[in-house]
This record gives C-alpha cells, structure tokens and sequence, in this order.
C-alpha cells in the first residue's frame, strides 16, 4: 500500500460542504448534508463547492501555519527581520537567516503550510473533475465557476512553487505518492490556468461597482494580473521564457485591466491602509470617536482581496487572518488604532530611513513606535525586554488593530478586538484581508514589461506617493515624470509594496545573489531583551539553497523518501 503524502489534511478535506466561512458571499444554506458521492448533482452544487474552495484557500492562512505565505515573504526579505519574544523558539531566525545553525531542531517549519496548501489544490482538483458533466445555465456560468476553481489552483501552485520550487504536482484529487515535478511542468499548470480564467470568466462578472458581489471573487482581470506576476518571476528567476505563454499577451492582459476603467488609484495612498487613515479622537472622561479616511478592502484599487472573519474558535471553524498577529506591536494595547501581537517582522531603521523625505508612503507604512509616543511609555518600555530585534519599527499596513469601547456602566476601555466588535479571540480572530493585487502593481508590470505608456504608468504611481491633502479635503498630486528604466520601475515597487508580501519575490527574481547582497545589507543594531545586539546575514546561506525554503521533513518521512530536501537544507 502506498504512503500517503499529504497525511490527514486532503482526506479530512473532501468533503466540500462542509466548509464554512463567514464572508457574505461564503455563506451557504446546508453545510451538513452531502457526500463526494453525490454532492456534485447540478450547477448550484457546484456553485457550493466552489465556496469550499475559497474556504480552503483562505485555510493556507487560518489554519494558523507559523509562517503563512505574507509572513513567511517578510521575514525572507530585505525589509523585516524575525523579531517576536526574546525567548521564543528562534524558528524566526531560521527563516530570516535561511540558517539551520540557528536552530536544528526547526526542521519543519512549513508542515502545516504544506498540508494546507495541498488541501486547498485537492478541492480545487476534485471540483474540476466531478463537473465535467454538469449541466449548465449557460457558457458563461461555466466559465465563471470552473475559471475561479483554475485561478485559484493556479495561485496555489504558484505561492508553493515560490517557496520551494521542487514540489509534487497534482492535476486530479489523489493523495498518491508521487515524487517532486519538473519545475517547467508546474509553471505549464499555473500558466494554462490562469490563461484559462483570464479568457474564459466573463468581464462583467463581480463588476467593481458591486462590491458586496465582488467580496473576495476572482475576476478575470485578477487572472491576468497573476499570470503577469507569474510571468515575470518565472523569466526573471529562470532567464528563459516559459512555454504557453508570451510577453505580449501577458502585457495586453495588463492593458486590458488598464482600458476596463474598472479600477484606478486611491488619491491618497495613506486610505489604502486602516491603521494609516485612522484616528481615535477624545477622552475616558468626553467619550472617543473613531475618525477614518480609510477607502475600505474593497476599494477602486484592490483587484484582488483575500477574504477573513471574526468567528474563528479553538474547535475547527478556522476563518480568520491569524497571519495579522506576527506582525502587531509585543506586549500589549498601548494606542489606538494599533493591536496586540507578538512582535514579529520588526523592522529595519535602515530601510525605513531608504524612503525619500516627501514620500508619504513611508509614514502609510510604518508604525514609528518613538514618533507614535508608544516608545517612551513605562508600559512599553517594560515590553521591550521581551522583544528580540527591536528596531523601533513594525508593519502599519498590516497589523491587529484596537479602539474605544464603551462599557454598560459608561466607562471606555481601550480593546484589541478588531473594531469595537468584541467578538472571537484576538489571537484567532483577526479578520482584515490581504490585498493580493492592486492597480498600481497592473501599472508598474505594464511598465516594466514594455508598455509604450510605460512612462505615464510609473509618473502616475510615482506622483501619487507625494499627494497631500488640502485643508478644504481636496488633493494635491504633483506631476512628476520619471523615465521608465528597470531601475527606476524596480526602485518604485520597493517603496510602493512594502510590507504586502512582494519585495521578496521582487529581489528573487533579479537573481539570487541580488536578494542576498539586499538582505545582508539590511543587517544593524537592535535590541534583544533589552540588550544590544547585531542582525548579520551571511550571503552563502541564501545562494547555497537558492534562496528556496526546506521541504518540511515530516512530509519527506511520510513519502518514504520519495520527497527530496531542496539543495542546502
């Protein structure tokens, strides 16, 4: 009898109407009855299944792996060290580091990332197959659905592939035992799927305009968006181009997201960002008011949104951002609109102080723990003995979030409960989304891949980053023209996507001895318990393991060895 590979996960996963989320468009009448067996009966089950697809592939995150995919690509990067407790297990350092010496013991880091992921691909793998005989209202809904079903599986794989590059590859739900696939195999799979999506879900589904409808659903223009990203990190990484796929029809889709007039940029780029666009005004004694500019997740920018929820309990109903906690403020409530965490991801002074003076982005981006007034409290500064890596620095976009509360008996507390809702564990319970694909990242890709508006695309995402507001409310945007080269388009995403998992993939895909020349040099002076300390790098841990991460060794065990541990781990 042959091993199974993925343990429990794909197995416990199969049957999809079980699946619960708390997003309005997850919600689903009967989540009890069905079997695999005969679940897929008509279009509307199927229409079902796919909900328990979105919920298994917000599960990669909620599921609570250590390092979900947005952390895990901020820790990799050149802008956050590990950080979290002066005392915790140093698995951070591993991963920040790409060094075992750091701990020999962590040596499967990623198992619960792993198993969620493959979870995720066998319900999108079982969807695809069993609707092949569907009947179905029309062309259209059948390439809504199954282009959602493909997108998403095409993401799936290209986050794995991204992180471990040597992975199984799965086209049908099985669990079998199969060895490692040719990495050009993969990318055929996530190139023809999101080709597929891109052509065949419809232009007018989940129009922008109709945000409680577009909640978190994959459109056809976050299709092309994706096989953009996928393009461009497979050529840079792999210096060929793929099969299946070409620049110039990777760059009309961009133009094509640019023409729609479906999305464009938020004027100011501080409302992209809660915590950057809120205020609590007020006091114990006159009560206090939340005051917000903040445009929302679903805003005319954001293309594409991973959906979280408040409900998520210690007995398997798994929903919410559990990721957000790694990256808050360690060791309590201190200010409103920021939360609780556990101090992972701190940030370096060095790459803070990389934002030219007028940028605006660099206060949107970062939680200035001195300027904020946090630094110099006695609470805080007792919280500060149990941070390893303190800098001073953590992650304004995203972070947990707090506000006022008024009790039954008058009296205002400051609660880490996201919104005043107090509902669900904070530990849990986070329910803010990642922003997978903006506008801007459309407009600089465009750029870079050769559009003749290339100039105008990076002016325009360029002069937003020094629009100010006027004191009437209206917007002051200078018109800045910059020339469109590699260096200064890549310059340009450094500061634009700071903190939302990008700059990783973006220095990687330069080569890897460009991500480990950044990395080292983000190296500096923190603070380890209160103690001061050196972050270092050393260049050959990220080269020699071609700055992937390690196979998780359970599964490698459970594989009998047919799983093989990537190159320098």
């Amino acid at each position: 009898m042959k091993t199974k590979i993925f343990s429990i996960a794909a197995l416990g996963l199969a049957m999809l109407s079980l699946a619960s989320c708390g997003e309005n468009f997850l919600e689903v009448s009967s989540k009890t009855e069905g079997t695999t067996g005969n679940f897929y009966s008509s279009e509307a089950a199927a229409s079902r299944a796919l909900i328990g697809c979105y919920d298994g592939w917000q599960r990669t995150v909620s599921n609570g792996p250590t390092f979900a995919f947005h952390y895990l690509a901020e820790l990799l990067s050149d802008e956050c060290f590990g950080g979290t407790g002066n005392n915790d297990a140093r698995n951070s350092a591993v991963v920040d580091r790409f060094d075992m010496g750091e701990d020999n013991s962590q040596q499967d880091l990623h198992n619960t990332l792993w198993t969620s992921y493959y979870a995720a691909i066998y319900r999108c793998n079982e969807l695809l197959q069993r609707v092949e005989g569907l009947s179905w209202s029309s062309e259209e809904a059948q390439g809504t659905l199954i282009g959602e079903a493909r997108a998403m599986r095409g993401i799936l794989y290209f986050d794995l592939v991204r992180i471990f590059e040597n992975i199984p590859l799965l086209t049908v739900p099985s669990t079998e035992n199969i060895a490692q696939a040719p990495v050009d195999d993969v990318y055929a799979v996530i190139f023809d799927d999101l080709k597929y999506a891109a052509q065949n879900i419809p232009a007018n589904a989940y129009p922008k305009e109709a945000s409680a409808s577009n909640d978190g659903r994959i459109t056809c223009y976050a299709a092309k968006a994706f096989l953009a990203r996928a393009y461009l990190f497979y050529t840079g990484v792999y210096g060929k181009e793929p099969a299946g796929v070409t620049k110039s029809e990777v760059l009309q889709g961009l133009e094509d997201i640019i023409a729609s007039g479906e999305y464009e940029l938020i004027p100011l780029y501080k409302n992209l960002w809660y915590c950057a666009s809120t205020t609590w005004e007020g006091s114990d004694a006159t009560g206090w008011k939340e005051v917000s500019t903040y445009a929302g997740e679903d805003n005319k920018e954001n293309i594409l949104t991973m959906k979280f929820n408040y409900t998520s309990d210690y007995n398997g109903n798994a929903g919410g951002n559990n990721a957000i906690q790694m990256f808050s403020i360690r060791g309590g409530t201190f200010k409103a609109p920021y939360g609780q965490g556990w101090g992972g991801a701190t940030v370096p002074s060095n790459f803070v102080n990389s934002f030219p003076s007028l940028d605006q982005r660099r206060e949107a981006s970062v939680i200035d723990l001195a300027a904020e007034g946090i630094e110099a409290t006695e609470a805080y500064q007792k919280a500060i003995l149990d941070q390893r890596e303190y800098t001073g620095y953590f992650n304004k976009k995203y972070t947990a979030r707090s506000g006022f509360h008024q009790n039954e008996n008058g009296t205002w507390t400051l609660t880490h409960y996201w919104d005043g809702l107090m509902a669900g564990d904070f530990q849990i319970s986070q329910p803010i989304g990642y922003t997978l694909m903006r506008y801007a990242d459309v407009l600089l890709m465009a750029a870079e891949l050769g559009s003749p508006n290339a100039q105008a695309y990076l002016s325009a995402v360029h002069s937003r980053a020094y629009a100010t507001e006027n004191a009437d409310g209206s917007v002051n945007t200078p018109k800045i023209v910059i020339s469109p080269t590699k260096e200064n388009i890549m310059e340009e995403r450094r500061l634009e996507f700071a903190f939302e998992g990008i700059r990783y993939w973006d220095l990687l895909r330069q080569g890897v001895n460009v991500a480990a020349q950044a990395i080292v040099a983000s190296g500096e002076n923190v603070l380890n318990g209160g103690n001061e300390g050196v972050v270092s790098f050393k260049a050959e841990n990220i080269t020699s393991k071609r700055g992937f991460q390690q196979i998780p060794l359970t599964q490698i065990q459970l594989s009998n060895g047919v799983l093989k541990q990537n190159q320098g781990w």
